[in-house]
């Protein structure tokens, strides 16, 4: 079953999606959205299970594929570029791949076609076991995750998933499914032998992360016989955010050409 999706639109011209990865929003977009809109319609997309979407059991790539086909039918009408990050990235690649029609151009951000590093991602079981009802403010529950995820911008990443209302503090994430389906998150489908997507497509690497790593060229040349792979210079997993003026002249430079 294919969902709504929740989504903003910023500016006109060429459309442009935007998915983020595990965790994500589109509000983490916001900003790369904003400076991309004088030229371009960009939307930005909650992806099932996140967000202000709706939640399902099902959590697997396919599925989040269908989910932005319907999109673009209903939203767009045709063709659009997409633009993916970690998750999102896969999903992106999973959508050109079973649905090239819809698809102009394809940037993918920081993730390879391939099993992801289990170790770089934080476990839904982690979020799930800090004990929302016993909490009234969100930075109680960065304190409680602080053991298990050290860094600080991260805990506050993943707490921008919590909300709270009238029976107290929520998760906006479906962590029963993302945990159901971690080892779905982490992986890549099987692609059919002889299946490509060979419009245009560029892979925007953080040049500190390990998501995307020489090994991986081969799998990429196959299934996207048209690819460019560029690191971003200092940057981690989370390129966009870490640097972003790089990031967006890369992109721009590409989606103009």
């Amino acid at each position: 079953m294919t969902l709504d999706l929740a989504c903003a639109e910023f500016g006109a011209g060429a459309p442009l999606v935007i998915l983020h990865g595990l965790y994500g929003a589109k509000r983490n977009w916001g900003s790369i959205a904003a400076r991309l809109a004088p030229r371009r319609r960009v939307l930005t997309v909650d992806l099932r299970n996140h967000g202000e979407s709706p939640w399902d059991a099902r959590h697997d790539y396919p599925a989040l594929a269908a989910d932005v086909a319907r999109l673009i039918e209903a939203r767009v009408g045709g063709p659009a570029d997409v633009l993916g990050h970690s998750m999102g990235g896969k999903a992106a690649m999973v959508l050109a791949l079973s649905r090239p029609e819809l698809v102009s151009r394809l940037v993918v951000v920081d993730i390879a076609p391939a099993p992801s590093p289990g170790t770089a991602a934080v476990a839904p079981h982690v979020l799930r076991d800090v004990p929302l009802a016993g909490f009234t403010r969100r930075t109680e529950v960065e304190e409680a995750l602080a053991a298990a995820i050290p860094d600080p911008a991260v805990r506050a990443f993943l707490v921008a998933n919590v909300r709270s209302g009238p029976n107290g503090l929520a998760w906006t994430i479906n962590l029963e499914a993302l945990d159901r389906h971690f080892t779905d998150i982490l992986s890549f489908p099987d692609v059919p032998a002889g299946q490509s997507f060979t419009k245009p497509t560029l892979f925007v690497a953080g040049g500190r992360s390990d998501y995307v790593r020489p090994e991986h060229q081969p799998v990429i040349e196959r299934l996207f016989p048209t690819a460019t792979v560029q690191a971003i210079t200092g940057a981690g997993h989370w390129v966009h955010a870490e640097a972003p003026a790089a990031f967006l002249k890369t992109v721009e430079r590409f989606l103009d050409a």
